[in-house]
């Protein structure tokens, strides 16, 4: 049987535990760790998981495929700690929001035997942890893959497949235009989130202001609930791409301010609210959307092909694994020949 493992079991990776049982793949165990105590054994109350590791070096053991869903600033340190135990053969991936330290590390710190492939699902909630995970998590979404010129095919397409199976779209792309674009759409909607809660909560007319707010400034604020860590991790992790969207973004917001202080005396400052209101309204039409009866056989289909690489890897390593063995065997029965004494 293939054996999945998921290091993290979080938002994240409790969804893609879930997502992945809801597909009903058979002939598959889904093997779960996480370094919190407890968040293992509630995942797989839960069903996100079929077996619980006390370490993340068992539950690789074995693992045709590997997902490491935790903090940016972990990764580094999972793949130190695991990067001895992975099989021959084995397809590491990653759920980071940022992807070129990730590669990175990963090139630094696995061995020329696995095959890694990072991945960042574009998908989440302002609720962290085990208990906000959601099986429908990824339906729709984009999932980023930044593989390297040194990734196998076959690599690729194991993630593609599961990335699939759980209902979102994979996206290949480079990790330095990866950080670049969502350090603009994600990484930096965040950090405005934040920033415009921590000014309003910081008024000494806060509680006048709180009793006012209304669902834009809930709307507007509500990743400011999101994880610091993984907030903290990005912010570091994705410095300059982060920085140079700031300042796009305060040149932008000069420009508005600009106006505001003009007036409408030629009419700019409606211009500008109109031009923003029909380019998103545009963004929003554009978007993809998933026939039920369609996606249902795409996942069947993506499911079958997924076991079918990882079963298939798993063959050739235990034919080679079997194989030298045969000639271990075939050695110490020469050797006990030659010391045997002539005539028995």
């Amino acid at each position: 049987m293939p054996r999945l493992a998921i290091i993290g079991l979080g938002l994240i990776g409790g969804s893609l535990g879930l997502a992945i049982k809801r597909a009903q793949l058979e002939n598959l165990e889904i093997v779960g760790y996480d370094a919190e105590r407890g968040v293992v054994g509630r995942a797989r109350k839960m069903g996100a998981v079929d077996s619980a590791a006390r370490r993340a070096t068992s539950a690789v053991e074995g693992a045709a495929a590997v997902i490491i869903a935790t903090p940016v600033l972990q990764v580094a340190k999972v793949l130190e700690e695991i990067a001895p135990a992975l099989e021959d053969g084995a397809v590491v991936s990653d759920t980071a929001s940022t992807k070129r330290e990730v590669v990175r590390w990963a090139g630094e710190l696995l061995p020329d035997t696995v095959d890694f492939v990072g991945g960042h699902p574009i998908a989440g909630k302002e609720q962290s942890g085990i208990e906000a995970a959601d099986a429908s998590l990824f339906e729709g979404r984009p999932w980023a893959l930044t593989p390297t010129a040194a990734t196998s095919e076959r690599a690729i397409k194991t993630i593609e497949n599961l990335v699939t199976v759980v209902g979102a779209r994979p996206v290949l792309i480079d990790a330095e235009e990866h950080d670049s674009y969502l350090a603009a759409v994600s990484h930096l909607p965040a950090l405005l989130s934040t920033v415009l809660f921590s000014l309003a909560s910081q008024s000494q007319a806060w509680p006048e202001l709180a009793s006012l707010a209304g669902p834009g400034f809930r709307d507007a604020t509500r990743l400011a609930s999101g994880s610091p860590a993984m907030s903290h991790d990005i912010s570091l992790t994705n410095r300059e791409n982060l920085l140079h969207w700031l300042d796009r973004f305060s040149e932008e917001l000069g420009r508005f301010r600009n106006l505001i202080e003009e007036g409408e005396e030629r009419g700019d400052l409606y211009k500008a609210f109109l031009k923003a209101q029909t380019t998103r309204d545009a963004f929003l039409l554009e978007l993809p959307s998933h026939a039920g009866p369609e996606k249902k056989v795409d996942i069947m289909s993506a499911g079958e092909q997924m076991l079918s690489l990882m079963v298939g890897e798993y063959l050739v390593r235990r034919t080679k694994e079997i194989g030298e063995l045969l000639e271990r065997r075939a050695a110490d029965d020469d050797g006990d020949a030659s010391r045997s004494p002539k005539g028995r």
